[in-house]
């Protein structure tokens, strides 16, 4: 009894404790973004196949402010981010934010959620094993009870160029090269699903590990699929524009040359027509 009345007696103190944030502003000026900035916290993510990944994403969490109100509750972005440590998918992501800009009483919000992303990837020709890894972003918006949804992955690839093949009487250059897609979605997609599109557009995929069997395989598979920057980028773009799940897409290569103290950078935007 003694304990509850000691609880009792806390909560009711805490109501006396005056809310600055609710307070009036007489600045006449709205916020658009305000929240929290590079908050680390575990999550699960759901996997192709239906196995659960562990680990740790860097959020940032913004939502409008109304010009008359003087700051937000910055704790209730953690309080939320608290009630879905245990699974988060694309589905959730959506309701994360639907429950962000109700219990802040925005009407905009923003969360961003990037981590690392790991692959079991069987070597081409000895089936080792090993693990890669992706870096991927989740970007959701809420405007008006209206969220949108992105994906976007980086993924590392081997190019090789086909000038150079075509000129050299005997090998050719090649490069590790960093294909960026960022897709706006209206249904759920793998993020296996985008990776598996790069790949098989690349000159050659990585691996973190191969044998020499492995290792020969990936050099003359490269040589016989060379890719201009400006190929990888065209040709994943023709994925996108068939798959009726995309409605927005940006799709850029960057090759970090191995000629060249620079690098060859290419981009394709689409926002898809109904």
């Amino acid at each position: 009894m003694a304990t509850n009345k000691k609880n009792m007696k806390i909560i009711g103190e805490a109501s006396k404790i005056p809310d600055i944030q609710g307070l009036a502003d007489t600045r006449n000026l709205p916020i658009n973004k305000v929240g929290i900035k590079d908050i680390l916290h575990p999550i699960i993510i759901k996997q192709r196949s239906g196995n659960k990944q562990s680990t740790i994403a860097q959020f940032n969490m913004y939502v409008d402010l109304p010009h008359d109100f003087k700051g937000t509750h910055m704790s209730r972005f953690v309080q939320i981010l608290n009630q879905h440590e245990e699974q988060i998918t694309v589905h959730s992501f959506k309701e994360m934010m639907e429950e962000m800009c109700e219990l802040l009483e925005a009407k905009s919000g923003h969360i961003e959620m990037s981590f690392p992303y790991f692959i079991n990837k069987a070597a081409p020709v000895t089936k080792v094993k090993s693990l890669l890894d992706y870096n991927v972003t989740f970007i959701g918006e809420i405007k008006d009870n209206d969220p949108t949804l992105k994906v976007k992955v980086l993924i590392p690839v081997t190019s090789l160029c086909p000038c150079s093949k075509k000129i050299s009487s005997y090998g050719a250059h090649n490069q590790r090269s960093h294909v960026t897609v960022t897709v706006t979605i209206n249904d759920f997609i793998w993020i296996e699903e985008l990776i598996d599109i790069v790949e098989q557009e690349a000159s050659s995929e990585l691996y973190g590990l191969l044998k020499r069997p492995d290792e020969k395989f990936v050099t003359e598979l490269a040589y016989d699929n060379p890719k201009f920057v400006e190929d990888m980028v065209r040709d994943i773009a023709v994925h996108l524009d068939k798959d009726e799940r995309v409605m927005e897409y940006i799709v850029e290569s960057e090759n970090f040359e191995s000629i060249h103290n620079h690098s060859a950078y290419a981009q394709i935007h689409n926002i898809k027509k109904d």
